[in-house]
């Protein structure tokens, strides 16, 4: 269709008549941004989705137009300047906005971060390495992180949730590229991100040394990854500087390349709670005979499995499901860029404040 034919239904009084034309613009492409001054009024809409809408069909255009929308950040209208700063922070992140703006949103979370608290890390793909230490500034040093941003609680979780669903269409290490370090939550501090998947066949034998690197200066450190879809568990458990369990259960997926160290107490008590027999180093359940994988009890153990990343950090360290306003916090946690993060850049987005 010719990309005009869609402007007078921009100004309609119909809120779904406008989201329909800005829907006929998206299917344009990038044909359709030479219309863009005329959609510039809808990031002000009254209606939610077609503000929304109107975001996304920026966002689709790119850096061809971000001059105009940081001609809306400074000049106006008014009405537009949210949407066209949450435009900007999703086609290019932080570089992508005026100093002027950087500036605004560092006083917004010098305003919020006083009355910050934590909140469960509800994410769909959960990776995280745990110290018990307050000292958030040699944990990265150790790790090699850097260019720490002040960010609350939540705005932190919501990074990480959004990165972990990255690299799976485009490049793979678009999910690798920054963590949240958090405060000091109970005495421990968790960096959190995709980067800290202990069982990730490229960072494996990375995390692996960086637990035993916090683990000798730190007496411990553990990292954990979880799915909330039932697509397993792993984790690694460093003390004094050396590795003492690794494992990990991905239905499906070959995991005894992982195996490491002798079954945890937590893990042995389990299976006696399950009416099981102990677990042999070196011989995983998903290995189990055929008559024993018919047995409930095996059956119940592999969906213990499937749990076991939270669940043993609850036992050991910090359960980051169970965060919430009455776990102890010191300080206040951070963005921080991870090797791959310097080598490509910050992950663009627009992060919930």
């Amino acid at each position: 269709m010719d990309v005009r034919q869609a402007v007078p239904d921009l100004a309609s009084a119909d809120a779904a008549v406008r989201r329909a034309a800005v829907r006929a613009l998206h299917a344009c492409g990038d044909a359709g941004s030479s219309q863009a001054a005329s959609v510039l009024p809808l990031l002000g809409d009254p209606d939610a989705e077609v503000r929304q809408a109107a975001v996304r069909l920026f966002c689709s255009w790119g850096e061809g137009v971000v001059p105009l929308l940081r001609r809306v950040r400074r000049d106006g209208p008014g009405g537009a300047r949210a949407a066209a700063l949450e435009a900007l922070a999703e086609i290019g992140g932080e570089a992508a906005l005026s100093a002027r703006d950087v500036a605004a949103l560092e006083r917004l979370v010098r305003v919020k971060t006083p009355e910050d608290a934590p909140v469960p890390m509800a994410c769909c793909f959960l990776s995280w390495i745990a110290v018990p230490t307050g000292d958030q500034s040699g944990v990265m040093s150790l790790l090699g992180l850097s260019a720490p941003r002040p960010v609350p609680f939540a705005a932190g979780v919501y990074a990480a949730d959004v990165d972990s669903h990255g690299g799976f269409d485009e490049d793979p290490h678009d999910a690798l590229r920054r963590v949240f370090v958090t405060p000091e939550l109970a005495g421990w501090t968790l960096v959190v991100g995709a980067w800290c998947d202990p069982s990730d066949a490229e960072r494996a034998d990375d995390v692996l040394a960086a637990c035993e690197r916090l683990s000798a200066r730190y007496g411990r450190a553990q990292a954990y990854w979880w799915s909330a879809q039932n697509d397993g568990s792993a984790v690694l458990v460093a003390e004094r500087g050396a590795a003492v369990r690794r494992f990990a259960y991905i239905p499906g997926e070959d995991t005894g390349h992982l195996e490491l160290g002798a079954p945890l107490g937590y893990e042995q008590r389990r299976r006696a709670e399950l009416g099981l027999p102990p677990l042999v180093a070196g011989r995983l359940p998903a290995e189990a005979d055929e008559e024993d994988e018919e047995d409930e009890a095996e059956d119940e153990w592999m969906w213990e499995l499937l749990e076991l990343a939270p669940r043993l950090a609850g036992e050991l360290s910090l359960d980051p499901l169970s965060l919430g306003p009455g776990t102890p916090v010191r300080g206040t946690g951070v963005l921080a860029l991870t090797p791959y993060g310097r080598r490509m850049r910050p992950p663009a987005g627009a992060l919930r404040l």
